[in-house]
C-alpha cells in the first residue's frame, strides 16, 4: 500500500537567478487518478522559501551517510545532466552544503547527439578517440558559474558548445569528458 506519493516533476526551465523554476506534471491531477496524497512542487516552494530548488537532496545524503555509518564529514557527487555536490557535516544538519558543480553529462550528451547522432557517447568511444583541447577547455572553465561562491545552481542551457566550434567529433568529446 502507499501512503503518499513524492512528485517531483520533469524541470524544463530553471533560472535560479531569476527565482524561476518549471516542472511538467500536474499533482493534483496525480492525486486524483491515484487516490493517495501527492506531495508536488518542491523545486518552487524551496525557492520560494530562497532555496535553489533541490530541498531533498541534501537530506537524502545525509541520512544515506550515516545509515551507512560514513566516515564524517562526508561529500557526495552527483554527475548527472548537470553535476552537483553535497557536504554532510559531522555535526547538525543545518551545516549541510549543497550546489550544482556545473554541466554534468548534458554538453557531452549534447554534443554526441550533434556529431553522431545519438543521445550519449556510448562506452566513452568518441572521447577515447579524441584529445583534450587545453585552450576550449580553459574557455569553458572561465564561464562565471565557477567562480560564484554556493549555494548556487544552474539550467543546463546555461553552458554553450561554442568554445568547441572548432574540434573534431573526438577532440570535442574528450574535452567536455
Amino acid at each position: 500500500s502507499v501512503d503518499v506519493v513524492g512528485f517531483h516533476g520533469q524541470t524544463v526551465l530553471h533560472r535560479p537567478e531569476r527565482r524561476l523554476t518549471i516542472q511538467l506534471g500536474d499533482g493534483a491531477a496525480l492525486n486524483a487518478a491515484l487516490g493517495v496524497p501527492v506531495v508536488y512542487d518542491f523545486r518552487a516552494a524551496d525557492m520560494e522559501k530562497g532555496g535553489q530548488g533541490a530541498p531533498l537532496v541534501p537530506i537524502f545524503h545525509r541520512a544515506l551517510a550515516f545509515r551507512e555509518k560514513l566516515e564524517m564529514p562526508a561529500a557526495f557527487v552527483n554527475i548527472g545532466g548537470i553535476a552537483n555536490v553535497t557536504y554532510v557535516p559531522d555535526g547538525p544538519a543545518e551545516g549541510l552544503i549543497a550546489f550544482d558543480a556545473g554541466a554534468g553529462n548534458c554538453l557531452l550528451d549534447d554534443w554526441a547527439m550533434k556529431h553522431i547522432g545519438e543521445p550519449l557517447d556510448r562506452d566513452s568511444r568518441l572521447a577515447l578517440a579524441g584529445t583534450v583541447n587545453r585552450k576550449a577547455l580553459e574557455a569553458l572553465l572561465s564561464h562565471s558559474f565557477f567562480s560564484a561562491p554556493p549555494p548556487k545552481s544552474l539550467d543546463r542551457s546555461a553552458f554553450a558548445l561554442d568554445a568547441l566550434a572548432d574540434l573534431s567529433a573526438p577532440d570535442g568529446a574528450a574535452t567536455l569528458t
